[in-house]
């Protein structure tokens, strides 16, 4: 996969036309659509047919229903192998559009063009595709790496403070597990702005493509971008069976609290740590209610995290800023010990 930051739409002009794919599939959702296809089209340079396919923004469209419907449209289209999908839109939408262009026909050529702040920075890299299934976050999935990433940094200023919010989470999180400069810039940054985050997304996607190349199946290294999420993903799940979707990077900021929580707990972080890592969060990010529901339930959902083996969980730790280490196991009185202090605060 190659990384380009794409500030014209010079990079993608010049790769369609190197691949001269038979039929552009272009994948939005209501929000890009209107907000970023346009700017797209009009400076796209290419006399090849396209169709734009549009889906309804939200978590809880990233189901195998969702794919089907995909797979179906694309085979209305008549998509043969040489066509390309565009991927244009957040975190939902190129997993979503992933996994499809990975499984139909055995796999089409696909690019991802992300509009969010966690799709640039995180989402969209690494070559992780996946739908969700009963409740359960990205059970069912492809490793898959698209042809390229076209990051677009002005896509940043079509974004609610919320969301622009939720993506800086997952940009902390590469500075708490492999880079105590980034964390430091990051978080020099008080009140969070496009124009103020533009410059230091790159980094962001370095430091995650950096360990994505040293592991790109998830055995060993990759782990450590999983910090906060264990519990993140449950927590997120929760709210999305209520019907009171949270934005990810919220429900990760959550688990980076908890699992520093954890860490402390388990001597592998220093309390002074624990203690800024945990101000620190709490400054960016309201804390959630986790009232209806109980440790009992957050637990179980654990269990069906994705790196558990042989029936214990295991957690990526950070240690200090800059360092995370994975397949930790933690006991369950330790992780409600940790969801209690959460609930404390």
């Amino acid at each position: 996969m190659i990384l380009k930051l794409d500030h014209d739409f010079t990079a993608l002009n010049h790769y369609i036309e190197e691949l001269s794919p038979s039929l552009l599939l272009f994948l939005v959702d209501e929000n890009t659509h209107q907000c970023c296809l346009p700017l797209l089209l009009g400076n796209l340079e290419t006399s090849i047919p396209f169709e734009i396919i549009e889906i309804t923004p939200g978590e809880d469209l990233k189901t195998i229903e969702t794919a089907a419907q995909l797979w179906s449209i694309f085979a209305d289209f008549s998509a043969d192998r040489k066509a390309l999908v565009i991927n244009l839109g957040g975190g939902v939408l190129t997993d979503l559009g992933g996994f499809v262009a990975s499984t139909y026909k055995r796999g089409l050529k696909f690019v991802h063009i992300p509009t969010t702040l966690l799709a640039m920075c995180d989402a969209s890299i690494g070559g992780k595709t996946g739908v969700d299934h009963q409740g359960l976050k990205n059970i069912v999935g492809t490793f898959c790496t698209p042809e390229h990433t076209f990051i677009y940094p002005d896509f940043l200023k079509t974004l609610p403070f919320r969301e622009l919010r939720s993506g800086f989470a997952e940009m902390l999180k590469h500075g708490l597990i492999a880079d105590a400069d980034h964390w430091k810039k990051l978080t020099a940054e008080k009140h969070l702005a496009p124009e103020h985050l533009a410059p230091l997304i790159e980094t962001s996607m370095n430091l995650k493509q950096t360990i994505v190349d040293q592991d790109f199946k998830e055995e060993n290294l990759r782990k450590t971008l999983n910090f906060g999420h264990t519990i993140g993903h449950a927590v997120e799940s929760l709210f999305l069976e209520k019907n009171q979707p949270v934005p990810h990077g919220e429900c990760v900021a959550l688990g980076m609290i908890i699992e520093s929580f954890i860490a402390c707990i388990e001597n592998q972080m220093s309390p002074s740590t624990r203690d800024h890592i945990v101000e620190t969060l709490c400054h960016y990010y309201p804390k959630l209610d986790l009232s209806d529901f109980s440790n009992e339930t957050l637990y179980h959902l654990m269990l069906n995290d994705k790196k558990n083996h042989s029936g214990k969980l295991l957690f990526s730790l950070v240690t200090e800023i800059g360092s995370c280490n994975y397949d930790y196991a933690v006991d369950k009185t330790v992780i409600f010990e940790a969801l209690d202090q959460y609930r404390k605060l």
